[in-house]
């Protein structure tokens, strides 16, 4: 990914540097409506010296300080940052979003992960794992789902931040349940606001529909109105499936459990929305899936980054204060005073 740096300064609130312009404006009208000081001498031979010391007097110097203190506050209220900006960072036009099924079923035992058997949840988070890792131009979002979805990561460049929240996906987290047009429509919500020249869903489950309030079906036709295109997986063994359950004694046992997935279902989703339907009974399998759909179209563009390396504020504001401080303790010595 080429990138081109060269430091910069930048105001993280630029919008506070309009009150700069008060300042002038403040100093005006306290010198306007501030009030002559009277003195009576005895003679106009003392007033006539008075006259000349006042040109000198610290006075406006102190006041001076007061109003380079308050503009020294305001450019720190804007917070002014030294940093480097990436003005070209390539990425690319495609939006993903990965939808993966967190319902029950997918604690099945029917993959193999480094020679030992795994949870279809553990083979399906290694896989994607790799996806994401393989795509570092694109913004990828992780939703998982059971009987309603769950947004874990929004759209996102920093796929070190995806990959700590797919850590985080599990089973038993959401309530029971399979809600896979809940999870397109929902996935097709957070895309529709979004700008790329393609829009990705990418949705695996190992069953077929039992919740929500939206069909799958209804779902893919949104998807297909607005452009969204739905890869869909059904992932996990044909026919029954072991499952480790815990018995009323406590003790860990293997059933086989019925595997049933809608594969028509999944499929007329794909084929509404432009999109396929693969099916993965293994991690082999499945990885392969994931690669196919790796070879996704994209296009390049640019866009603006920006890194931090020095926050100003601080010391702007320490420079406001000190100057404040030396104006009071001035204005409390002899050095003010009126000769």
């Amino acid at each position: 990914m080429p990138l081109k740096t060269a430091s910069m300064l930048r105001f993280l609130h630029p919008e506070l540097l309009w009150l700069l312009a008060l300042v002038p404006l403040l100093a005006l009208l306290t010198g306007k409506l501030g009030k002559s000081a009277s003195v009576l001498f005895p003679n106009t031979g003392i007033a006539a010296v008075v006259g000349k010391l006042s040109q000198k007097n610290p006075f406006q110097w102190l006041t001076r300080l007061r109003y380079l203190a308050l503009a020294l506050l305001i450019v720190a209220l804007a917070r002014p940052q030294i940093g480097r900006e990436q003005s070209e960072i390539r990425a690319s036009g495609i939006d993903i979003i990965l939808a993966i099924d967190a319902s029950s079923s997918m604690n099945a035992m029917d993959f193999e992960l480094r020679g030992r058997q795994v949870r279809r949840i553990e083979a399906v988070k290694a896989a994607v794992e790799r996806f994401v890792d393989d795509r570092p131009n694109d913004r990828i979002a992780l939703l998982m789902f059971a009987a309603k979805p769950y947004l874990a990561s929004p759209l996102t460049l920093d796929h070190d931040f995806l990959d700590d929240r797919l850590r985080l996906i599990d089973t038993g987290v959401i309530e029971d349940g399979t809600a896979i047009g809940m999870a397109i429509a929902s996935s097709v919500r957070r895309l529709n606001d979004r700008e790329a020249k393609s829009k990705v869903v990418v949705l695996l489950t190992d069953g077929e529909n039992t919740a929500g309030k939206i069909s799958p079906l209804q779902a893919a036709e949104t998807a297909a109105t607005l452009d969204v295109k739905v890869y869909t997986i059904g992932a996990g063994t044909r026919g029954q499936a072991p499952v480790q359950t815990t018995d009323q004694f406590g003790r860990n046992r293997t059933v086989m459990t019925r595997v049933n997935i809608d594969e028509e279902t999944l499929t007329e989703i794909a084929n509404m929305t432009g999109g396929i339907y693969f099916r993965a009974t293994d991690l082999n399998e499945l990885e392969n899936v994931y690669e196919q759909i790796d070879e996704l179209e994209t296009t390049t563009r640019t866009i603006q980054g920006f890194s931090v390396e020095e926050e100003w504020f601080p010391k702007l504001l320490i420079a406001a204060l000190v100057i404040l401080l030396i104006e009071v303790i001035l204005a409390q010595t002899r050095w003010y005073k009126l000769p």
